[in-house]
């Protein structure tokens, strides 16, 4: 499993937004975004640079993907 860091998200809607972003990545699968922790975990593999691009796309500050 891997962690993404999300920067600015304030509420439910944003961490909707942000699971529905990263389900529909091809190759991510079991994605769950903590609002409180400010990060997304995920199983599967896509590109770093494409995670953090679909993050950025939607508003929110992708950060580090550990």
């Amino acid at each position: 499993m891997k962690t993404v860091e999300v920067g600015g998200m304030h509420c439910p809607k944003c961490v909707a937004s942000v699971t529905k972003t990263l389900s529909e990545l091809p190759g991510l699968s079991n994605v769950s975004v903590d609002l409180e922790k400010g990060q997304a975990t995920f199983d599967g593999e896509a590109s770093d640079a494409a995670i953090k691009d679909a993050i950025d796309k939607i508003g929110f500050v992708p950060g580090a993907i550990k």
